[in-house]
């Protein structure tokens, strides 16, 4: 009798000793997890959600995006690219902060939720550093020092800019527009706050893949 209660003890120590093991190795393996999310964060990219119709079609509302930051300098933009930035100009209305739970917090901070979108946007690059940048705003294409610039991601219909404008990009500033230039707040709107343009040091990088939702997975054109 006495052995029978000896092994049962023994198997109950046994399995909860296997379950405690269970939950180390599971707490191990979402603090490595969470680990890895904040150093490819970090360093490799960042997450984005799109919150306006601004770069339709080529980004839409609720698509999440990955903005590669690993060895990214200002000095490699090329025209076209599409570009998340800072709001250093205050381009963004000065609404209230949207209240964030501290679980919503936490996963931002490791990289597992994406950033605040009040604070960042997103745009293509129009005109680099020492670029004049124009358009007639009556239908004509942009023009990049005086030639026609192709812009096959603009759905069809859509003009180049009603917007006439005129602008030299200076040295460490970009000229940037939305896709959906009938519905962008971009640099056309803002040339009375800095001439339109934003600071090169502000981009935090290219948006290299829409991630979400699945079905929207790809590389913005």
């Amino acid at each position: 009798m006495a052995s029978e209660i000896v092994a049962e003890h023994n198997h109950e120590a046994r399995r909860s000793r296997g379950f405690l093991g269970a939950l180390r190795e599971l707490a191990l393996i979402l603090v490595v997890a969470l680990l890895l999310s904040f150093l490819v964060k970090t360093f490799v990219f960042r997450t984005f959600f799109i919150p306006s119709e601004s770069m339709e079609p080529t980004l839409q509302v609720s698509d999440h995006v990955a903005v590669g930051i690993l060895g990214f300098s200002p000095e490699q933009l090329s025209r076209g690219d599409v570009v998340v930035f800072r709001d250093d100009r205050q381009w963004l209305p000065q609404l209230p902060s949207q209240p964030h739970t501290p679980l919503t917090s936490a996963l931002q901070f490791v990289g597992l939720a994406p950033e605040n979108a009040d604070q960042y946007l997103v745009k293509r690059v129009i005109g680099l550093p020492g670029d004049t940048v124009s358009c007639d705003g009556d239908g004509g294409p942009v023009l990049i020092n005086g030639q026609p610039v192709e812009e096959p991601y603009l759905e069809a219909g859509v003009l180049p800019s009603t917007m006439a404008f005129e602008v030299t990009v200076p040295e460490h500033e970009l000229w940037v527009m939305g896709d959906n230039r009938t519905d962008s707040a971009d640099s056309r709107f803002h040339r009375a706050e800095n001439g339109g343009f934003i600071d090169d040091s502000s981009v935090v990088g290219r948006a290299q893949v829409i991630f979400w939702p699945i079905d929207r997975w790809g590389a913005p054109s």
